[in-house]
């Protein structure tokens, strides 16, 4: 065959390739999912919050379902991402605690932004990643189109030392959350002519605690230095979310986007974790356990037009979103633990999406099935000693009349307890062990909340 008719057929090839993609993606709805970082389960507006003014947050909540029982998969920064990213229990692929070293989201794993890439949508990721640093595990490794952000689990919101974009050392003064929202807005604009999907992932309101000083002097009113900090900080990611909100609005988006906001674990209440002065009432427990404070966060999806504003009361889990999302693009939703929440939402569908959710992490465990909940948790959540101790359990609680965690049933309901601990040992038979362990000091990624360091004894003196 002569050159010029094979450059003539591939050609031909290319441009067919290349239009069947962009009539797949026409229509399709943008997707845009906004994370917090270790923020209280009531430090907004929408559930309850005083002294912390979250108007866009509330707004957003307003325009949309709030969830007042939804979950993450997992209680830790790193897995709960892991979870969300994948829509998988991430414990079926051993990623049960924080990386580090040469760790991260195993490469076998798809990722939602690998899915949505599959049926032509351009993929980002603004902010914190914490999903491996080697390079076959970055984010333009796992499906993102763009990054700008840092690989780690913490990092100053003023350094910029080891802030990237793409793969290359970007330098600024900007603070890290303003930063962000303005690189969010400027993805929503620059790709308003294609289906996209965005990861805003803040690091806000992770430690180190840093607010700007404007921000300081609207919270002279709180006396406690470290809430007055965290209060600065929520209201900086508060104003940046009005931001990419309002870009979605000026660029006339906001009926095409599905939003889903929520944080990655609760609020972090108990020593030896990144203690920020967040607030989980009336939830018991916090970060790094399996009690409610630790897994059960404020949870928001809106769609201008498609979902009717309103409060949702069954449970969902995050690995939800991910499914939810997946279905509207017309993307591959195989090998997926969420559902497809749109038709509990839109009333199509008047069953409930969950009967029942699983935790696991290390020796700590949870169960819910309908108001009941199984729970083995770390006991350091009751004795605030900043120890690593081991998890205690089981206790039975009824969540509809008992949310904080507090009447134990299970010497009264002996029948429940056997019924739901079997049910997650089946469940538990489905999944790998961890593929690494945490660590005795991981804080997950702040160095100035590790656990207290043994002192040496002293060694006797022999008697031979």
């Amino acid at each position: 065959m002569r050159p010029l008719k094979i450059a003539i057929l591939l050609t031909v090839a290319c441009v067919a390739t290349c239009a069947s993609t962009q009539a797949a993606s026409k229509g399709k709805p943008n997707i845009l999912f906004i994370v917090g970082d270790d923020m209280g389960y009531s430090d907004v507006g929408f559930n309850g919050c005083k002294d912390i003014p979250t108007p866009n947050l509330d707004a957003l909540a307003k325009s949309g379902v709030r969830f007042t029982s939804g979950y993450v998969s997992a209680p830790y920064c790193s897995p709960s991402r892991s979870g969300m990213l994948t829509g998988r229990y991430q414990q079926r692929y051993g990623h049960e605690f924080n990386p580090t070293g040469t760790q991260g989201l195993p490469t076998n794993q798809v990722t939602i932004a690998n899915r949505l890439k599959n049926v032509g949508y351009h993929t980002g990721l603004v902010g914190k990643w914490h999903e491996g640093s080697e390079p076959h595990m970055q984010p333009q490794a796992r499906g993102f189109d763009d990054f700008f952000g840092f690989l780690g689990g913490s990092h100053s919101y003023f350094k910029y030392n080891g802030m990237l974009r793409g793969t290359q050392p970007v330098s600024g003064e900007e603070y890290f959350t303003d930063a962000f929202g303005r690189e969010a807005c400027s993805y929503i604009e620059n790709n308003k002519d294609k289906p996209w999907f965005l990861y805003l992932a803040f690091n806000a309101v992770h430690t180190p605690m840093d607010a700007t000083d404007d921000r300081l002097k609207k919270f002279t009113s709180i006396e406690d230095k470290k809430r007055r900090t965290y209060a600065a900080m929520m209201y900086a990611m508060d104003e940046n979310i009005g931001r990419v909100l309002n870009k979605l609005e000026e660029t006339g988006q906001t009926e095409n986007t599905y939003v889903i906001f929520f944080s990655d674990n609760g609020g972090p209440v108990m020593p030896s974790t990144t203690m920020n002065a967040s607030h989980n009432t009336p939830l018991r427990g916090g970060k790094r356990t399996t009690l409610e404070g630790g897994i059960r966060v404020p949870f928001v999806v809106s769609w201008k037009n498609h979902i009717k504003p309103g409060v949702y009361n069954n449970m969902a889990i995050t690995l939800d979103m991910t499914a939810t999302a997946l279905d509207i693009a017309g993307a591959e939703t195989k090998n997926l633990d969420g559902v497809n929440l749109l038709p509990y939402l839109t009333g199509d569908n008047r069953g409930i999406p969950h009967g029942i959710l699983f935790w696991r992490f290390g020796d700590q465990m949870a169960i819910r099935l309908g108001d009941y909940k199984l729970v083995r948790y770390d006991e350091n959540a009751d004795t605030l000693v900043g120890k690593k101790l081991p998890a205690i359990g089981p206790f039975l609680y009824n969540l509809k009349d008992d949310i904080g965690e507090t009447k134990d049933l299970s010497k009264k309901m002996p029948g429940k307890v056997k019924e739901l601990q079997t049910k997650w040992d089946e469940w538990n038979k489905t999944l790998m062990k961890p593929l690494w362990w945490a660590g005795p000091g991981d804080s997950d990624g702040d160095p100035k909340q590790t656990q207290p360091k043994k002192k040496k004894k002293k060694k006797e003196p022999s008697d031979v």
